[in-house]
């Protein structure tokens, strides 16, 4: 008869809480077992006790100090008297525990000590008596093993919490600690994601179609000879849809579907990695064709042999070597492929991104205006929009966002219209919503003095008038000096979707970005801690100029970019002290440039600067057309591209705040 298979769900489970009763019905066994409550023992008054120790009927009185009692021992002879008759017989074995015939309770131990000796004394008796202490051999012996039982009952309870059971299961699972994690997706109940879910992403979806398409019809790509690629790994920003990519896998796959978190291979115990990988890989080829998703595979396949000062990544390093065997290794599978999403490939480690294992690395990239389109069509599918809401306009609104942030800015714009209380959700909720994820929260209630105040104007009106002024800087269509977020005023840009920036495109954006302060020096001829921000990112800028892009002059075509992430120089620069001094001064010198440029540009137009600022304070909100009629059309509108509207807000912030970012 064939043995039958049942699910883990069907095989009865040990209950924990048969170890814990069983332990409390031995600790009660144990007290009842080694006291003398259980013994034929009766008690007797003092006048009786006395009366028989004057017959001579009494070999032993033993008494008990820490009880105030006394146990008494007859001879032989006075058992066989009648009077005695009701009273335990000595042990059939002779080396048993001898077995008191009565008890009794001595009140004052020193009379009734005075009481005996006086008996003895008067009729010359021999009688023994001793002193002792209550004693309870299998309760000392209990005690003892106690630490022992409560360690014991602690590591299986630790074991069963890791092994997953909630209620019982420490018995069947304490063994499957090293067992893979991983869930097993059916794709007609557990997940109904499609392809048709996953929007723009078009070269990443092709690419992994056609990985579905090997398993279900795999004759189609063999039969000219070729081999089925045994891995796809998925690289990208945060939020760009890998995830998702992976679940539209797992519901139009068809065939059994792996997925778990490369954090599931780590735990305390040494050995349980390797021990799950082979576990998972096992149960992959047991239903194969399959597919195995890992994500943050970085969790585990971060380079080898990096700060490894202490033993501590070893099992991390042994968990790593197991998946290189296990993908490909001496004893290679077959239809078994793997899909991995990451998005910091660059600290993976080479053995694991070869070809052979990861077959195909797809990049899945930020969504470009088109792609924006797409994915607001998905994710506005829900949501009850106002029949003019024009997709294109919102996908010009968010150059730079991922489709989690897009996802973001449809379920804010619901939930602000909901607040207002409107039938639909319309193009300004949505705006509203940019402004909210980009800046943060409006904190009109902010208490600002009247001079931080002018001095955030007029920071926030010299970004919109040298950018304004500026052939390659992107415009200003809004300049807010509502604190929003940690910023206490905000300058929305139209940035152009660039590919490659040139340095002149580089150095307006920078003047642009130091026009703030350029302001407060033309107007207050004073600086105030307001350009935190600014400065930070202007470094940044001019850092990556000389030391990334090869854009200086004086340091050359050449970079200290590590794109691998595996630099032979570990901790160390790449460059000498003397280099380090020209890097420093190269920025420093391309920054104070740019400053003095946008000093003279203020200079240039410090009439249209006041205005800009004086209207600013009137209406703390004001426009492109407040822009345009101040100072008439922009001199390089458009420079024939496409220009769309802001990533991010150019911040000023008060003195307390930027002392808290320091």
């Amino acid at each position: 008869m064939a043995k039958e298979n049942k699910t883990p769900q069907e095989r009865p489970r040990f209950n924990a809480w048969w170890i814990y009763g069983l332990i409390a019905i031995l600790i009660i066994g144990f007290q009842f077992l080694g006291s003398d409550s259980i013994s034929a023992t009766k008690k007797t008054p003092t006048s009786e006790l006395q009366e028989y120790l004057r017959n001579g009927d009494i070999t032993k009185i033993l008494i008990i100090t820490n009880t105030n009692q006394a146990k008494v021992f007859l001879s032989d002879e006075a058992l066989a008297k009648d009077v005695h008759k009701d009273v335990s017989k000595p042990p059939l074995f002779p080396s048993a525990t001898p077995i008191p015939q009565y008890v009794l309770n001595i009140g004052d131990l020193q009379i009734f000590q005075n009481d005996i000796s006086e008996i003895k004394k008067d009729n010359n008796l021999d009688t023994i008596v001793e002193f002792d202490k209550e004693s309870n051999v299998f309760m000392d012996i209990l005690l003892s093993m106690l630490p022992f039982v409560v360690i014991i009952g602690i590591w299986i309870y630790l074991m069963r919490r890791m092994s997953g059971g909630a209620g019982g299961g420490a018995g069947g699972q304490i063994f499957n600690i090293g067992k893979s994690k991983a869930k097993l997706f059916d794709e007609k109940t557990d997940t109904r994601t499609s392809f048709k879910d996953v929007a723009g992403l078009e070269g990443a979806k092709e690419e992994v179609e056609e990985i579905v398409e090997f398993l279900k019809n795999p004759d189609k790509y063999t039969s000219l000879g070729g081999k089925i690629p045994k891995g796809a790994l998925l690289v990208g920003p945060p939020g760009t849809g890998k995830t998702l990519l992976a679940k539209a896998v797992a519901g139009e796959a068809k065939v059994p579907f792996f997925s778990l978190s490369g954090s599931d291979f780590v735990e305390m115990f040494v050995g349980v990695g390797a021990s799950r990988v082979r576990d998972l890989f096992k149960q992959a080829k047991d239903k194969s064709p399959a597919i195995i998703f890992i994500d943050e595979i970085d969790a585990i396949g971060r380079a080898r042999g990096k700060n490894n000062f202490t033993g501590s990544n070893d099992e991390r390093e042994n968990t790593l070597n197991q998946l290189l065997t296990e993908m490909d290794g001496f004893g290679t599978n077959t239809n078994v492929i793997v899909l991995a999403a990451t998005n910091r490939a660059d600290v993976l480690d080479k053995a694991l991104m070869r070809a052979g294992r990861f077959d195909r690395q797809i990049y899945v990239d930020l969504p470009d205006i088109r792609e924006r389109k797409e994915i607001f069509e998905v994710h506005l599918r829900p949501i009850k929009t106002a029949e003019t809401l024009d997709l294109d306009f919102l996908a010009r609104q968010t150059p730079g966002f991922s489709g989690a942030d897009i996802a973001n800015v449809c379920n804010e714009a619901a939930l602000i219209a909901a607040r207002k209380e409107k039938k639909a959700v319309e193009k300004q909720d949505f705006l509203d919503a940019v402004d909210r994820i980009v800046g943060g929260l409006e904190k009109k209630n902010k208490i600002i003095t009247p001079g931080e105040k002018k001095t955030i104007a007029y920071h926030e009106a010299g970004h919109a008038t040298v950018s304004w002024m500026l052939e390659h800087a992107a415009p200003l269509v809004k300049v807010t000096i509502v604190p929003r977020g940690q910023s206490l005023g905000a300058a929305w840009y139209l940035p152009e979707e660039r590919l490659i920036v040139r340095p002149e495109q580089m150095k307006d954006e920078m003047c642009a970005t130091l026009g703030g302060r350029a302001a407060e020096k033309v107007i207050f001829d004073k600086i105030s801690t307001g350009a935190l921000s600014d400065l930070e990112k202007i470094t940044k800028q001019a850092r990556a100029m000389v030391t990334i892009y090869g854009l200086n002059e004086e340091i050359g075509n050449l970079t200290y970019y590590d794109s691998s992430g595996q630099s032979e120089y570990g901790f160390t620069k790449p460059y000498s002290e003397e280099t380090a001094q020209k890097i420093d001064a190269e920025i420093s010198k391309i920054i104070e440039e740019q400053y003095e440029r946008a000093l003279l540009v203020l200079e240039e137009n410090k009439d249209k600067l006041i205005e800009l600022a004086e209207r600013l304070l009137e209406k703390e909100v004001i426009f492109k057309e407040d822009l345009e009629k101040i100072f008439g059309e922009r001199p390089f509108e458009n420079n024939g591209t496409e220009q769309e509207v802001p990533v991010a807000p150019a911040e000023v912030s008060s003195e307390e705040s930027a002392e808290e970012k320091t």
